[in-house]
């Protein structure tokens, strides 16, 4: 049997690099400054294709809630109107989303057999793969009319709180059933990430709890959630951003009404994204500018969400 001398051995030089490990490194390095350079070039886009539009408005931009951009002289418009619907719609859906994910996703990790979590876990998914047309035709088309004796008992027994104050609209089309329709988009995001991070959860951690005597929901409560906390604020903050931008949906549930209000069960409200993808087709004059100005709203307003949810779970590196 023969031997080999280790000082016999070929070695790369310490100070030189293999050719893979620098082609890997340059192709990492090279996506993180694709990705930053795309993002500065859709902003630049933004900022220079609404400031025409900006540089004659006649109205407040922030604070004006009318839209009359179709013109080629002394147009005046805002997205105070549209920036309240988008942030509202949002909310109502992450508001609605969040605890059944969560609820979800601790069925499927801890309490569902095998066969049933698996079933579970790939309808959960196939939810992300529906079109938002098909969820908007849903939502006009079934959801709303069930919704409307509801909205009717909830104006009723609930009046009292301004949220759900009346007259409540016949037609069903409010901010309410368009928050809803878009809770059912965003589930599976964020049942997909809370389901992945509660599958990592050490098992040192669960069975230590239950060692000491906890129940089931006890070492959920004190293993599982905090150790889960950042994961579920990410996955929130994903299905937040879907929520703001969804356009089809919320166009074809809403109806077109440029006004600030907090009654749900009232027409009225829109979001930035659907009065776009309304307007467009008859954009004229300053109006395509006006509309590029309204989605760089959108933009500063997402990229404000995802820097706040970097900001909380950065916050929370001791349960990552």
């Amino acid at each position: 049997m023969t031997t080999t001398d280790p000082s016999t051995t070929t070695r790369a030089p310490r100070g030189r690099r293999r050719l893979g490990d620098v082609l890997f490194a340059g192709g990492a390095q090279g996506s993180g400054i694709l990705i930053l350079a795309i993002l500065a070039g859709v902003a630049a886009f933004l900022i220079l294709q609404s400031f025409d539009s900006l540089a004659a408005n006649t109205a407040n931009f922030f604070t004006t809630s009318e839209w009359h951009a179709n013109t080629r002289e002394e147009p005046a418009f805002g997205v105070a109107a549209l920036a309240f619907g988008t942030v509202l719609a949002a909310a109502i859906a992450l508001v609605l989303a969040t605890p059944v994910a969560i609820g979800i996703a601790l069925f499927i990790v801890y309490y569902a057999p095998r066969r049933i979590a698996a079933v579970l876990g790939y309808l959960v998914d196939l939810l992300a793969a529906i079109p938002s047309v098909v969820y908007g035709l849903w939502g006009i088309g079934w959801l709303v009319v069930q919704l409307a004796p509801f909205y009717a008992w909830l104006e009723t027994y609930f009046g009292w709180i301004p949220l759900f104050a009346g007259p409540v609209s016949t037609t069903g089309r409010t901010m309410l059933s368009a928050g809803i329709v878009l809770a059912v988009m965003i589930l599976p995001i964020i049942t997909a990430m809370t389901r992945d991070v509660f599958l990592q959860v050490p098992q040192a951690h669960r069975e230590a709890a239950l060692a000491l005597g906890a129940t089931r929901w006890e070492m959920i409560r004190m293993a599982v959630l905090p150790f889960g906390r950042p994961g579920i604020i990410g996955g929130a903050m994903l299905g937040l951003g879907r929520a703001l931008g969804e356009t089809m949906a919320v166009a074809m549930i809403l109806s077109p009404s440029l006004v600030i209000s907090w009654f749900l069960l009232q027409s009225g409200n829109q979001t930035i994204a659907a009065h776009i993808a309304l307007q467009y087709p008859e954009a004229t004059g300053y109006g395509v500018s006006a509309l590029i100005s309204a989605g760089l709203v959108l933009f500063a307003i997402t990229l404000v969400v995802n820097m706040a949810a970097r900001f909380v779970v950065s916050r929370r590196k001791e349960f990552a």
